[in-house]
């Protein structure tokens, strides 16, 4: 008798012997508590001999893989019948060849039913690479599947001919590295260059994404007279998911089945093929994109126009290879008049704009749960009556901010739903956004920067902020105090390479310890003081905003001077416009100073606030860097500089507030470029800020007069 272990925990056992029963308990190894029912198969041998009439092959449980086999026992009426195991097992490809040995004629039947006790437990896998093994060394293959196509919805197509093909819906065992079952739909079809009996078919198998066409083997399944195998031809094509579709739709013109398996092929012959099909429509139904913009970690931001009228669309998905992500159900509409007036005089719509409706345009965010693939991406819209139409997509890859701001200045600020598009759209979009850090390209010294005393002021240089850098270094010369430190000016890319030869001559002029830092991935100030941040190596540092000016001498001094005498703190002075009129004095949630006089609050003592300016302050330089620095997502800079200044705040670092020292400039420049963009700028910051729990908790500390520090 031999054992042929399946898996971990299974064991073909093929002999010969006495009439035995088709179901039995077995004990191996004489081990009473080693019994387990086992189903048996036998058959009359076609030499019988007194010993062994029957031929038999019986599967039963092992409970371990690593156990030897020496006896077996099955229990029958009478005695019971006690079998020895050959010393060597064998694997399951002997196993086959000796079931052909010993069954004859009888070797298909014999296979069919261990194969129907085998793929009986379809979640096992080594069962089912056993199963089909028997089956192919019994049957052969009934023909071959000469094309396997990777489909838009997840499914395979599959083309090819075979004998006793049935249509319609059946469970098949995909033969692979890693055999599993799967639901198929065949149709089939004549075709004459195939043997005669056989039929063409073409068929959708459903894996679910377990194996891809090029790991496909063969397939397994059940005909009308036994199991069958079918094997994939040597010269077979694999279709990509754009080339499907034309093989499908070559198919199903010919091919008979079931009414739910030829739609099935239908919608896969209805698949994206990289064209687009919206205009080609026999109903009134249009759609144009605008923009589409790939943020990384926040997905997609789509914006366009979808003129459908009379309301043919169903839904319209975004998607990607198996991946979709539905868009209509939470988009925002916009009117688009300039698209009506576009399809006015357009036969197909010229009775269909009855209603006056504008509001064709549209704005959505979506992310697909398949991250960055290489599949092209495209809008799918699926009709009423099934049909589906596409529209391949461009994306720009791009930063959050950029792009939402491309597509707030798209948008008619009249326009009433755009509160709900920055709200449903835009501000998830933003939030979900990963933010870039930004990296230190380029240092070149201009001085003895290493060897000047005190903390190194970093300064930024942002946009339109490059003709105040030489009065900002003038002034800083003409300090005594700030013309010994070591000064830092940070710039973007492009501005330190058309900058640096001039600010190095500045330098020499002034006789300042200059380091020009060249910043890559830079999106604002803050940005840049950051990226200054990780060029220097000192335990403290002054930033301070390129657009700020000292109102008077002595201001380093104070500022480094009161930060020593505090551990781990922050201290950032007043902050007030050119007309000397108070543009930040601490963070209050009931009290405000914004706008008051300078001097209203030039009296008041050192004050400790829930978080300090980073538009100019002195603090530890790991604090910032151990924070993560600035937080990505916010389109301003006062809420993104806000949102740091908290999280110090909340990490333990005490912030202050220093009224004796001021500094003058104007607000951070508006990104829109009008006040009610900018208005609804900070509006969507406010948004961002609340989202992520950084408002500022009540109970601060009111700053009262006092003597000056």
């Amino acid at each position: 008798m031999t054992g042929c272990p399946i898996g971990s925990s299974v064991l073909l056992v093929i002999g010969t012997g006495g009439a035995i029963p088709d179901a039995a308990l077995a004990t191996l190894n004489d081990d009473p508590i080693a019994v387990s029912p086992c189903a048996i198969i036998s058959w009359r041998l076609a030499t019988p001999s007194p010993s062994a009439t029957h031929g038999f092959a019986a599967l039963l449980s092992t409970g371990s893989a690593d156990r030897t086999f020496a006896t077996v026992q099955f229990e029958r009426e009478g005695a019971p019948r006690r079998y020895v195991f050959m010393p060597r097992t064998v694997s399951i490809n002997e196993a086959a060849t000796l079931l052909a040995e010993l069954c004859g004629n009888q070797l298909a039947a014999t296979i069919d039913a261990l194969a129907d006790l085998l793929i009986a437990l379809p979640s096992d896998p080594n069962r089912l690479s056993a199963a089909v093994t028997l089956i192919k060394a019994a049957h052969g293959s009934c023909g071959f599947i000469e094309l396997l196509g990777e489909g838009q919805d997840g499914e395979i197509f599959l083309q090819g001919w075979a004998n006793d093909v049935m249509p319609g819906m059946g469970r098949v065992v995909v033969d692979g590295d890693r055999p599993a079952v799967a639901e198929c739909a065949l149709a089939a079809y004549a075709r004459q260059d195939i043997p005669q009996g056989a039929s063409a078919f073409a068929g959708l198998l459903d894996m679910d994404g377990a194996i891809s066409p090029g790991g496909i083997q063969g397939l397994v399944w059940r005909g009308r007279h036994g199991w069958r195998h079918l094997a994939v031809h040597d010269r077979k094509l694999i279709a990509g998911p754009l080339e499907t579709a034309g093989h499908a739709r070559a198919a199903v013109l010919r091919a008979h089945s079931t009414p739910q398996i030829l739609l099935r092929l239908r919608m896969a012959a209805n698949s994206f093929d990289g064209t687009e099909t919206v205009s080609s429509l026999p109903l009134p139904v249009r759609m144009g994109v605008d923009d589409v913009f790939q943020v990384e970690g926040a997905g997609f931001l789509v914006s366009g126009w979808l003129l459908d009228p009379n309301d043919h669309v169903q839904s319209v998905k975004l998607r990607r290879h198996t991946s979709e992500a539905r868009l209509d159900e939470g988009w925002g509409r916009l009117e688009r008049s300039d698209v009506t007036d576009a399809f006015t005089d357009h036969p197909a719509f010229s009775r269909a704009f009855g209603d006056g409706g504008h509001r064709h345009g549209f704005v959505a965010h979506a992310q697909l749960p398949d991250g960055d693939q290489p599949s092209p991406l495209y809008l799918e819209l699926t009709l009423r009556d099934t049909r589906r139409a596409f529209m391949p997509l461009a994306p720009l890859r791009t930063a959050a901010r950029l792009a939402a701001l491309r597509q707030i200045r798209a948008i008619d600020p009249s326009d009433w739903a755009l509160p709900e598009v920055m709200d449903r759209h835009i501000v998830p979009l933003l939030c979900a956004s990963e933010r870039v850090s930004p990296t230190v390209k380029a240092v070149v010294d201009a001085g003895p920067f290493e060897a000047a005393a005190g903390p190194p002021i970093v300064i930024s240089v942002g946009e339109g902020e490059e003709d105040g850098v030489a009065p900002l270094l003038a002034l800083l010369a003409i300090d005594p105090e700030t013309k010994r430190a070591p000064i830092a000016l940070v710039m973007t890319s492009e501005r330190f390479h058309r900058q640096v030869a001039r600010m190095g001559k500045l330098a020499s002029f002034y006789a300042l310890s200059l380091r020009l830092v060249s910043a890559g991935e830079a999106a604002d100030a803050y940005d840049l003081l950051e990226a200054g941040a990780r060029a220097l190596s000192s335990d403290t540092m002054v930033l301070l905003a390129g657009s700020l000016i000292p109102n008077n001498n002595g201001w380093y001094r104070k500022l480094v001077g009161t930060q020593a005498a505090l551990k781990n703190s922050i201290i950032s002075p007043t902050l007030a416009y050119e007309d000397y009129s108070v543009r930040w004095a601490g963070t209050w949630p009931a009290r405000r100073y914004e706008g008051y006089p300078i001097s209203a609050v030039t009296g008041f003592k050192l004050t400790p606030v829930t978080a300090a300016s980073l538009d100019c302050c002195v603090m530890p330089r790991q604090a910032l860097l151990k924070a993560g620095g600035f937080a990505g997502g916010y389109l301003g800079s006062r809420d993104k500089g806000f949102d740091l200044g908290l999280r110090l705040g909340r990490a333990g670092f005490a912030c202050y507030w220093l009224p004796s020292v001021q500094m003058l400039g104007s607000d951070e420049a508006s990104s829109a470029g009008t006040s009610k963009m900018g208005s609804l700028v900070q509006s969507i910051d406010r948004k961002i800020l609340d989202i992520r729990g950084m408002a500022a908790p009540t109970g601060n500390t009111n700053p009262s007069e006092g003597p000056r520090a």
